[in-house]
């Protein structure tokens, strides 16, 4: 009995090695198999979509722009003006710090909805150039998406960020309303005797561009550093075709 035992373990473990050694083979194989354009543009397209959602979630968070220097949304470039002249408005730099603030907390949550809108770009994306853009610069892949996208995008994004502008994020307070009461304020000071002594112009910036603009930059910029780390650490292709794709690269 013991040895009829023994004898089943024995084929059991024969087996299993075999079978084993088969699942070897055949990943070695596969492995081996030269790159196909399909097997590339899957590739790409899953280093997209992870990049993408990584972006959105880091920058969705609180604070994702507003404590990040190099997404951080100051006042507009036409409203510089303000700021050289805070202290002529009262209460002017508590103004602007609070309209800076709000302006970030309105990109914050407008790319939440970013995902979606990323994901519908890039299952668009066809296999023509695929080879050039896996063997292009280590942001290829990202600046192919903005090139092919971007006015898409901003197109849907708009909306999206135009809600939360006029959503009440802080002290039931939207951004637009900040905004309007800086800008309110100053043009004030600007239309005064002191102000036209000092050639001030009013300022009449429309925010929802000038947000979606820069909300965008930075998500491609996430997205641009999301496949940086794909391309250089091996730890970060958590998928098979991500392995295999980027793996030709090392």
């Amino acid at each position: 009995m013991f040895r009829k035992f023994i004898l089943l373990l024995s084929v059991l473990y024969l087996t299993s090695c075999a079978e084993l050694q088969t699942i070897v083979n055949e990943y070695a194989v596969e492995q081996d198999r030269p790159l196909t354009s399909f097997d590339v543009s899957q590739g790409l397209k899953e280093a997209l979509q992870i990049g993408s959602k990584n972006a959105s979630q880091i920058l969705s968070i609180e604070d994702g722009f507003y404590k990040d220097e190099l997404v951080k949304i100051l006042l507009p470039p036409e409203a510089q003006t303000i700021s050289k002249h805070i202290k002529m408005i009262p209460g002017g730099e508590d103004l602007v710090d609070k309209v800076v603030l709000r302006l970030n907390r309105a990109a914050e949550d407008a790319v939440v909805e970013a995902t979606p809108i990323f994901v519908s770009a890039i299952t668009e994306m066809t296999i023509q150039d695929a080879f050039g853009i896996l063997k292009g610069d280590q942001n290829a892949a990202t600046l192919y998406l903005n090139n092919k996208s971007y006015s898409k995008l901003r197109d849907l994004f708009l909306p999206k960020v135009k809600t939360s502008l006029d959503k009440k994020l802080l002290a039931n307070i939207s951004t637009n309303e900040s905004w309007d009461m800086l800008t309110g304020t100053y043009n004030k000071v600007a239309g005064s005797f002191a102000g036209k002594i000092a050639s001030l112009e009013t300022v009449n910036t429309q925010l929802d561009e000038y947000v979606t603009n820069k909300a965008l930059d930075a998500l491609f910029l996430k997205v641009a550093e999301e496949e940086l780390q794909i391309r250089k650490d091996p730890m970060k292709r958590v998928s098979s075709i991500l392995k295999k794709v980027f793996s030709q690269q090392d």
